[in-house]
């Protein structure tokens, strides 16, 4: 059985507000670390892609467990490079592949530089095609590639088609899972659970409901040996 956390859209501009409410939810965190597998981040790190920015994310997540982050598409390819992965400037996509209790998490950039919605590009989807293995394995991104029926669907992952296609050839991928609408949602891709992360920065929603600010969330993910993932989402008050 495998227990991770994600969070999505910290959105750390080292202002008070975004600070405070990404500090909530971390110590909530905490204390749960030495239980967790691993905590994902999928994207929207920072707000301006600075240095400072990500230097306080570092500094904020320091967990006893693997941390696991991919870029939205408020990061900076080259500033999140040289601060968080102490590699050279460059401006191509930011993909990484990490095992954890015999699972595969696949990080894929669906960022594009200078602008709001997503796209994997070609690079990227050879990339996880070549890394997803029979083993099971989850794929993660920032922009969701279904409409969610919000704001998102706007700048949502384009060129969904490619990635479905990708991961059919895949059986052993549980669940794809992404950030970026601000709110926890879940529907299907590909045939498979998409399971939305809310936001901590703020949490958007929809339009039947009121517009009042609602409380930082995440989600609590549990994979056991079935292969049948189970989450849970959390708010932070």
């Amino acid at each position: 059985m495998l227990t991770f956390a994600q969070l999505s859209d910290l959105h750390l501009d080292n202002g008070p507000r975004a600070t405070a409410r990404a500090r909530q939810v971390v110590d909530y965190l905490r204390p749960l670390a030495g239980e967790l597998d691993a905590v994902l981040v999928t994207g929207d790190l920072a707000d301006h892609g600075l240095a400072e920015e990500y230097k306080e994310l570092a500094d904020l997540l320091d967990l006893p467990c693997p941390v696991l982050m991919t870029p939205g598409n408020h990061d900076d390819r080259a500033v999140y490079r040289q601060v968080l992965l102490g590699q050279a400037a460059s401006q191509e996509p930011i993909n990484s592949v990490h095992d954890i209790g015999g699972v595969r998490f696949a990080l894929c950039d669906s960022s594009i530089p200078g602008r709001d919605d997503g796209w994997l590009a070609d690079e990227t989807l050879a990339w996880l095609d070549s890394v997803l293995g029979d083993g099971p394995s989850f794929v993660c991104f920032h922009h969701p590639p279904v409409l969610l029926h919000s704001w998102v669907d706007g700048i949502r992952q384009f060129g969904a088609e490619r990635l479905e296609a990708v991961i059919a050839r895949h059986p052993g991928v549980v669940a794809v899972l992404c950030g970026h609408a601000h709110t926890a949602g879940a529907t299907t891709f590909a045939g498979r659970p998409l399971v939305v992360c809310p936001g901590v920065v703020s949490t958007l929603v929809l339009p039947v409901e009121d517009k009042r600010e609602h409380a930082p969330g995440l989600a609590l993910h549990v994979l056991d040996d079935e292969r049948r993932l189970t989450t849970f989402y959390r708010t932070v008050v």
